[in-house]
């Protein structure tokens, strides 16, 4: 089994983030009949569902609907959110998610005003997440490049959640469900970008995570904004057939001896800015 599958239930957004590298492809939004589907065809293939991969969930109006229908199936949705809708989707109260990821990097990353104002709704709809059993993660994955408003970030946050804060390896625990993460900023993988010279290089993907695009498409990772490695689509094959087909199996054949196959994973900055992926 897969640990995780990031499903695009939407690939349209609110944000225009500078980190982020957007997206060439149809702009769609998943039907209820699309999601039954493929949740389907995923059934007892992966654990957790995390609602992401481009886009922003909650422009979905059926999110709540989504998160229950997974639920019914045996996942564990996770969510991850630029935080900007949350005061408008207090319906997902009542359908929270198991793990819910707010993205505050996004703010700055927008040039963004009224940061108070941001704050203060994420953190209302944080903590009252986090009460009712949610595990919520406030991330600032922007060391080394758009963070000039970090603190002013956590100082604001520090007025909902007081310090002191119990010190962790990726930042901090501020309460029961509730936590501030730290991470470095990474560039996205890209065909136009140059290789990274890596003797050895390894990655999960196929190993322990999937991703299915929008219209159905299957790719190795969360980072293939662009459909760049298409595996084959859900919507056709099963997601057995397609983990069997040739470049799949060339693409975790690859990382079993420390090398990429594919051109895109070859340009990947996730892997070599944070040396996450070492075995």
């Amino acid at each position: 089994m897969i640990t995780r599958c990031y499903l695009e239930i939407t690939n349209i957004c609110n944000l225009n983030c500078v980190f982020c590298p957007k997206t060439t492809r149809a702009k769609h939004t998943l039907t209820i009949d699309e999601f039954d589907t493929l949740t389907t065809r995923l059934m007892g293939e992966v654990r957790f569902l995390y609602f992401h991969l481009m886009g922003e969930p909650f422009l979905h109006p059926l999110l709540p609907q989504f998160i229950l229908m997974a639920r019914q199936k045996g996942f564990v949705p996770v969510l991850t959110t630029n935080g900007t809708l949350l005061s408008q989707r207090t319906d997902l109260l009542d359908a929270l998610p198991h793990k819910l990821q707010i993205s505050l990097h996004s703010h700055e990353g927008n040039g963004k005003d009224h940061l108070d104002q941001y704050i203060d709704e994420v953190m209302v709809f944080a903590k009252e997440a986090a009460r009712r059993g949610c595990v919520v993660v406030l991330r600032l994955w922007n060391e080394g490049g758009h963070n000039l408003m970090n603190e002013a970030i956590r100082d604001r946050i520090a007025l909902h959640q007081p310090r002191p804060w119990v010190s962790r390896y990726d930042g901090w625990k501020l309460g029961e469900n509730l936590f501030l993460e730290n991470d470095n900023m990474f560039e996205w993988p890209d065909l136009d970008h140059d290789v990274y010279a890596e003797e050895e290089v390894f990655c999960y993907a196929l190993r322990n995570q999937v991703g299915v695009l929008v219209d159905g498409t299957v790719v190795p990772c969360c980072l293939d904004h662009n459909g760049d490695m298409n595996l084959g689509n859900l919507f056709e094959h099963s997601l057995e057939q397609i983990l069997q087909s040739p470049r799949a199996q060339a693409i975790y054949e690859g990382f079993t001896h420390h090398s990429a196959a594919e051109p895109l994973c070859q340009r990947c900055g996730y892997s070599a800015v944070s040396k996450r992926f070492r075995k």
